[in-house]
């Protein structure tokens, strides 16, 4: 309560170049696949829409749901890069969330990069050559990313259903056809 920050449009397309070409960097590509486990922070929607910037499809999984309920998407969507927070605060509480993305990738060789923003301040592991500091990474990185060029149907994101009767199921949404909805719903009358 009482946390508040303020980017303009302006601040906003600069972090999110910015935070593409940390993606880049960690050799994220174009189709390859990330997972984002974080609180409601700027940050979240900033590694949104860099993910869309490179075309690298997204899945966002809820911060409350379990190391194991992260760890089957991560590996359903095949996402080679996490970006999460060393916590989060739900009901006043600080929560962790570092530790969690830990027991979730620890089985998933195909993570090769977890990126962390400092959120709370709970003290986390931090494994050498695989994860890093939001903030560190975001120094030295350009402000410059030009858009990719994707067709209509290239993978934007995967929403998970909650898995409550059974396995989640994916629900792909790609780039054109999600467009046109935003498009569609802010023209409605």
């Amino acid at each position: 309560p009482g946390d508040s920050r303020v980017l303009t449009y302006g601040d906003l397309h600069r972090e999110v170049q910015k935070f593409a070409n940390v993606l880049k960097a960690q050799g994220v590509k174009k189709g390859d696949r990330v997972a984002i486990y974080m609180p409601m922070v700027p940050e979240l929607a900033i590694a949104m829409l860099a993910c869309t910037r490179i075309g690298a499809p997204h899945t966002v999984v809820f911060a409350g749901f379990s190391a194991d309920s992260l760890r089957d998407r991560i590996v359903d969507v095949g996402a080679k890069v996490v970006v999460t927070a060393d916590g989060g605060y739900r009901r006043g509480k600080a929560l962790a969330l570092k530790s969690a993305v830990d027991e979730a990738v620890a089985a998933v060789p195909a993570v090769r990069s977890v990126i962390v923003v400092r959120r709370t301040g709970e003290p986390v592991t931090m494994r050498e050559g695989r994860d890093a500091w939001w903030h560190e990474v975001m120094e030295s990185a350009s402000a410059s990313c030009p858009p990719a060029k994707l067709d209509a149907e290239h993978p934007l994101f995967v929403l998970y259903t909650s898995g409550s009767t059974g396995k989640p199921k994916g629900i792909l949404h790609t780039t054109g056809g999600y467009l046109t909805h935003v498009a569609a719903a802010t023209h409605a009358t």
